[in-house]
């Protein structure tokens, strides 16, 4: 193996754990903000939780858009 190659391999794999490590802090604490607005208010519980579940959808995208390009540079 290549140093140039392992330098990739260590980068991807470094970048796949930090942005999945990030996602997982970013959807943790989109769902504390949910409980936390549900537990005050109770009645506006179905649009809280409509605008959590997008918010980590695109969180979710997110990390799995940085993950791809991670996959991308493991393969070049």
């Amino acid at each position: 193996m290549e140093l140039g190659n392992g330098l990739a391999l260590l980068g991807a794999g470094l970048g796949a754990g930090l942005f999945a490590l990030g996602a997982g802090i970013g959807i943790g604490s989109i769902g504390k903000g949910a409980m936390d607005g549900i537990a005050r208010q109770p009645e506006s519980a179905g649009k809280i939780q409509g605008a959590a579940l997008v918010m980590a959808g695109l969180v979710e995208g997110a990390a799995l858009f940085a993950f791809l390009i991670c996959i991308l540079i493991w393969t070049k």
